[in-house]
């Protein structure tokens, strides 16, 4: 099939990514450009990144890309996609593709105007951790899900991850929580481990997500320290009628309805003597429920994620195969903003409507 062409919109902290996924996996990946606009801002980052650098989208076409990843600065995301659409340009674009409602609706808009192919890059349902608490779910081994503890995602992110757990479709909803405040020692920084004792002021949101279904999600996330510290972590909980996924413990009830408790194991390269260095895979007991698509490349678990959105949207271009579309996308930043909305008043509910890309979806509930 030959690589994955791709050009590159963007210079910032997210970009970067796309070009270390390049560089850690050439026989699948080609970088033919990268977009920035500033001619002297542009030279310095060639230089820094070891990439070739264009000025205008005119020059980045020419460079016969399969497809534009778009990795702008947030705000102006819902800017750049209209032109892009117009010009018949495949689309990779990042999160979120607007920040408020008038956004949301004009991107949605373009779209309908203009059609084109795009797919978002909400990478989180492809980190192999993520993956493998989805193949539990797909298995049945819990049974039918009916709600999720969540607390490891902010944001649109976690409401990514709960409508596709909870499988709530475009389904309305009623949220309602508050946020609390807490001193959280820091641990770490942009130059590594932090060991200066000091403290700082850090968010705790906790709030209620009911569909009408029934199926309800628990949303649980302390920011900023959540992603960033030693001492606060991830923890998740999906319980369905057979079972429940327990952070790394399973619980499940075989055709016997004997109890069965597993763990995930998770298999790395490259520690205790082995020379590789990389992600393999993870197991619940005998089976794999994830392998990596990148066998020995040394990625991290969010650039295997980004790769496999990357390696996607090429399947997406040539067969129409869609693995995260931009309704999805809005849903979920509709409910990052409905959530928003809630935190804003404290301990009232905050309903949701039924918004024109779930109506154009044909699954209005």
């Amino acid at each position: 099939m030959g690589k994955i062409r791709f050009g590159l919109i963007g210079s910032g902290w997210r970009a970067e990514f796309y070009i270390r996924i390049a560089k850690a996996v050439p026989e699948l990946f080609e970088l033919t450009s990268v977009l920035i606009r500033d001619e002297e801002k542009g030279r310095t980052f060639s230089d820094k990144m070891d990439v070739p650098v264009v000025n205008t989208v005119d020059e980045l076409a020419e460079t016969e890309p399969d497809y534009l990843v778009l990795s702008v600065k947030r705000g102006i995301t819902s800017k750049y996609l209209p032109a892009l659409l117009k010009r018949g340009i495949p689309v990779l674009c990042e999160t979120p593709p607007g920040e408020d409602m008038k956004e949301l609706e004009s991107v949605w808009d373009s779209y309908k105007m203009y059609g084109g192919k795009i797919q978002i890059a909400e990478q989180y349902f492809a980190q192999p951790l993520y993956a493998a608490w989805q193949k539990v779910i797909e298995t049945g081994r819990i049974g039918a899900v009916q709600n999720i503890n969540i607390s490891s995602l902010h944001g649109y992110h976690g409401a990514s991850i709960i409508r596709r757990f909870l499988n709530v479709g475009y389904e309305n909803f009623r949220v309602y929580g508050k946020r609390f405040w807490f001193d959280v020692t820091e641990t770490y920084g942009r130059d590594g481990m932090v060991f200066d004792g000091e403290s700082f002021r850090c968010a705790r949101d906790r709030l209620t997500i009911e569909f009408e279904s029934g199926k309800v999600a628990f949303f649980d996330f302390s920011d900023p320290a959540q992603y960033h510290s030693f001492i606060r972590t991830r923890q998740l909980t999906v319980q369905g009628t057979r079972g429940e996924i327990d952070d790394l413990t399973v619980r499940y009830l075989t055709k016997e309805n004997v109890p069965v408790t597993q763990k995930l194991n998770r298999i790395d390269l490259g520690i205790y003597g082995n020379q590789e260095w990389s992600h393999y895979g993870l197991m619940l007991g005998e089976e794999f429920l994830y392998r990596t698509p990148f066998i020995n490349a040394r990625l991290n678990d969010d650039e295997i994620a980004v790769a496999t959105c990357m390696a996607k949207m090429r399947k997406y271009i040539q067969k129409g195969k869609e693995f995260y579309s931009l309704k999805e996308a809005l849903q979920d930043m509709y409910i990052c903003l409905m959530m928003e909305k809630a935190l804003a008043n404290p301990n009232e509910e905050v309903e949701s409507k039924t918004q024109k890309w779930a109506k154009d979806s044909g699954q209005v509930y």
